[in-house]
């Protein structure tokens, strides 16, 4: 509680469904209105009913790239808008902080990786998730594959906070059950890895308290139905308080060891987060059993003094999604172990947040135990 923190959170945020529709007022003023989204995601644009036309680029792929973002930065810079809108799930958001940030200016990406690098903004910018997930809407931060590397480069700055965030449940009705399932568990996974964080704080603990008890209160809800609009508002809600999490705190271990099974298995963010969330969880129990106990009191577990139990309840939960938790069915190999353990170890911006050291031999035997 005596660390110093700073939370960054949106100007305004509207949550309720057909909120969406309430951006046209916030951007009727604007002379050009440049929306960032994907090809899954534009045929929502109609819901926003923009005053005025708009240029939309729907070119934003899944775990952008630099060449990505290059892209749509040079878009950017031909429209020159004024206002930019992220209409999609983390990958288009994160994206539109960066074009926000960078498309008016001549700092280049490898001049702000890291906190605090960015030098201005040249278009107000509101946020719009499309799925319950990674609670970029919430936060300050960004992140893009580099193409070279296949590592995660993250960006942070003030600059990329939202002036306005809308969470609107009726844009993720036609997310699939296995995606929802997918980015349900991701959104647990910024609470709970913030909560077992050694540079955990009692405020972010209270909002990643909101977050995975949503998540266990709503995931197998909206997984079951759909169109349960009252479960997919509930994890709307949970995802932003994960993106809160995310600033302060941050995750740990989990997400370090989930980002090689992205980069070399092509596997989707949450899907990768849930295959190494009870191993992580498990893990880490015996250092932080009291906090683990909430967590699975929260996905209606039971307390344990075990580590193998945290690690079974938190595996059922999962797979109590329909999730495949087999991390060898998605092409995963023992000879491929090694070499993935070692690049999540160097993750140090992760890996040092967690409560608990973890080898290169850790990490590779994590692994082995989800083949």
């Amino acid at each position: 509680m005596e660390r110093y923190i700073t939370i960054r959170q949106p100007q305004h945020v509207q949550i309720g469904s057909g909120s969406a529709a309430q951006i046209g007022l916030w951007a009727a003023d604007a002379q050009k209105v440049l929306v960032l989204t994907s090809k899954s995601t534009a045929l929502l644009v109609e819901h926003l009913q923009l005053k005025q036309s708009a240029e939309i680029y729907s070119y934003v792929p899944a775990e952008p790239d630099d060449y990505a973002l290059q892209a749509a930065l040079e878009h950017a810079a031909l429209h020159r808008p004024d206002v930019i809108i992220g209409l999609g799930g983390g990958s288009v958001m994160d994206i539109a902080k960066l074009v926000s940030v960078m498309w008016g200016g001549s700092q280049r990406l490898e001049e702000i990786i890291g906190a605090d690098k960015v030098l201005k903004r040249f278009s107000k910018l509101a946020l719009i998730p499309t799925t319950a997930g990674t609670g970029s809407e919430a936060g300050i931060r960004a992140l893009v594959t580099n193409s070279k590397t296949q590592a995660k480069m993250a960006v942070e700055s003030r600059l990329m906070c939202a002036d306005l965030a809308i969470l609107d449940p009726d844009l993720t009705l036609s997310v699939s059950p296995s995606l929802t399932a997918f980015t349900g568990i991701d959104a647990m996974a910024h609470c709970v890895e913030a909560f077992t964080n050694i540079r955990s704080h009692q405020m972010i603990d209270g909002y990643a308290r909101m977050g995975f008890s949503a998540v266990g209160k709503y995931l197998g809800r909206v997984v079951a139905d759909k169109s349960d609009s009252q479960a997919r508002l509930g994890m709307m809600l949970a995802s932003y308080y994960g993106g809160i999490c995310l600033g302060p705190v941050n995750t740990a271990a989990g997400h370090a060891l989930a980002y090689p099974l992205g980069t070399k298995l092509k596997l989707a963010h949450g899907l990768a987060n849930a295959l190494m969330f009870p191993h992580v969880l498990g893990f880490n129990q015996p250092v932080c059993p009291d906090k683990t106990n909430e967590v699975l009191s929260a996905l209606g577990g039971a307390k344990t003094e075990n580590s193998a139990s945290a690690h079974k309840q938190a595996y059922d939960f999962c797979e109590s999604l329909s999730i495949d938790m087999n991390l060898s069915n998605y092409g995963a190999q023992a000879s491929h172990l090694r070499a993935w353990a070692e690049e999540a170890f160097a993750i140090r911006r992760l890996m040092d947040n967690n409560p608990r050291e973890m080898t290169v031999d850790d990490i590779e035997q994590i692994y082995q135990n989800a083949l």
